[in-house]
């Protein structure tokens, strides 16, 4: 398909769009790289393999280790509302 300018006005016509002469020709240029591209995508014959990509990725982990906790204290001291040492909050299963 062809992207030329009456179909960019037509289109900006139906958006609601007000485009000056710069924009017409700056879109008319855009939407026509886009469809190539999208003609170039149809040519493909083989469907990609979704595991393909899988290979690059590595795991990275760390090694598990014990750090101390936030104290009770510090961790409630912003709380709206706490019961003992809980945050209290609203209750949504009647």
């Amino acid at each position: 398909m062809q992207i030329d300018r009456e179909l960019v006005l037509h289109i900006a016509k139906l958006a609601h769009i007000d485009l000056n002469e710069s924009e017409v020709d700056l879109f008319t240029r855009q939407l026509g790289g886009i469809l190539e591209y999208v003609e170039q995508l149809g040519e493909v014959k083989q469907p990609a393999d979704p595991f393909f990509f899988g290979q690059f990725l590595s795991s990275r982990t760390r090694a598990d280790r014990t750090v101390p906790s936030l104290p009770v204290e510090e961790a409630l001291r912003n709380a709206p509302d706490r019961v003992k040492q809980f945050f209290k909050v609203p209750r949504i299963i009647p």
